[in-house]
């Protein structure tokens, strides 16, 4: 099944960072020799009320339009293989609203799993 990144959504990604994470494997693993594994993946500061909004977006595979169009990205939460990208804290900003009155925004830092996708080509 198809699932397309929400368009409400789709700022989030705007200054999303292209990096690589390195996977040790599985201490459990049999195979537990192999080399670290590497994913491509995308790395966002996010504030936290953005975050909340799309936690029910994680765990499953969508397609981004623009910059990001032909890939596939996965929000990473829980999944115990990438404990290490789990949502973090992304530090907080104070601020002063036009009325004069302070607040503050607090920030996550998030990682989404970042593939290639290929279409079936008709011929």
């Amino acid at each position: 099944m198809r699932r397309m990144w929400p368009d409400e959504y789709a700022y989030l990604l705007n200054d999303a960072e292209e990096v690589e994470l390195h996977i040790p494997p599985a201490a459990q693993d049999a195979a537990a020799t192999e080399k670290t594994m590497a994913r491509k993946a995308l790395k966002a500061r996010i504030t936290q009320q953005d975050f909340e909004k799309i936690w029910p977006l994680a765990e499953a595979r969508y397609r981004p339009n623009g910059r990001f169009s032909g890939k596939a990205i996965t929000l990473i939460t829980t999944n115990p293989h990438y404990k290490n990208w789990h949502p973090s804290d992304g530090g907080s900003v104070e601020s002063v609203s036009d009325s004069g009155r302070r607040y503050t925004t607090s920030y996550v830092v998030v990682h989404f799993l970042l593939d290639d996708v290929r279409e079936p080509v008709e011929a």
